[in-house]
Order: structure tokens, then C-alpha cells, then sequence
């Protein structure tokens, strides 16, 4: 044992091309789900409006967004626990991406999202009445995050 948390399960995530260059990121969450935007080049993130929506409204306002900002690929943050077990929202999470896939015909990346929510409360505490990133919620700021880690670790 080597006292390391256990590592997800998910999938191994295939390589970023070259060519990808646009992000859109999902927070995703059942009532809210955080949006942000970001590119390659300059590795960072802006957060858009959350959905505050469920079901085919939810893919509606996801519709609109890639028709604004016609990302090359989209990013979304699947939580996982704190040792790195699946639980539900891990799963919906997954469904959530699958569906993008489906639906935008777009490569979706995955990013373990454990503590996006936390950094951004914490992001906020620190930075008074707003998030650090600009955004207006926390859903918001949490798709920054994810979209921001991603963008770190491309090459």
C-alpha cells in the first residue's frame, strides 16, 4: 500500500490535437450548470452565464453556446471522492459528456473536478464580495477552474 488515494476509474483521455484550440467547459450539476470558455493559446478561462436549466433546456442553451463560440472540443469536470470513488454525480457527470458527444458530435475531455467547487468558494472568501475569476456563481467560476486545469496540462 502506498498510501496514495486511489485513482478514477474513468477512461484513459485520448491526446489533445494540435488543432484544438477553442474550449467550451461544463460544471455540470441537476439544477445549474457553470459555463466557461477558453483557448489554447493564452491558457486561461472566462466564465459565460450558468445554465439554469434541466433536460432538453439544459441542451438547448448548450446548443446556443457552441453555436456562439463554436469551440474545436468541450471540457467537462467529472467529481469524483476525495479517495477517488465514483459516487452519483461521478456517473452523471459521464452521462452528461456522453450525451455532448452524441448530441454536438465534438470530442468531449474529461477532467477530475474533486475540488472545483471548494477552490471556488475558496477563490471567493479570499477575493471578497466576487470570484476571482470574474464569474458571478460558483458554477461558473468551477467550469473556469476545470477549464483552466485542463489548458495547464496540454502540452
Amino acid at each position: 500500500m502506498t498510501g496514495l488515494p486511489a485513482q478514477p476509474t474513468a477512461s484513459v483521455q485520448p491526446a489533445v490535437p494540435a488543432q484544438f484550440q477553442t474550449f467550451l467547459a461544463f460544471d455540470f450539476g441537476l439544477k445549474r450548470t457553470g459555463v466557461a470558455s477558453g483557448n489554447r493559446m493564452l491558457r486561461t478561462a472566462s466564465p459565460q452565464a450558468t445554465i439554469k436549466a434541466e433536460g432538453d433546456a439544459r441542451f438547448a442553451q448548450v446548443a446556443q453556446r457552441i453555436k456562439e463560440w463554436q469551440p474545436d472540443a468541450l471540457v467537462i469536470g467529472v467529481p469524483y471522492h476525495p479517495d477517488g470513488a465514483s459516487h452519483e454525480n461521478t456517473q452523471r457527470a459521464l452521462k452528461f459528456g456522453r450525451q455532448l458527444r452524441g448530441r454536438f458530435r465534438l470530442q468531449v475531455f474529461e477532467v477530475d473536478e474533486r475540488y472545483s467547487t471548494t477552490e471556488a468558494h475558496a477563490e471567493r472568501s479570499r477575493g471578497g464580495s466576487g470570484f476571482a475569476s470574474g464569474a458571478k456563481d460558483a458554477d461558473a467560476a468551477s467550469a473556469c477552474i476545470i477549464l483552466e486545469q485542463f489548458l495547464r496540462n496540454l502540452p
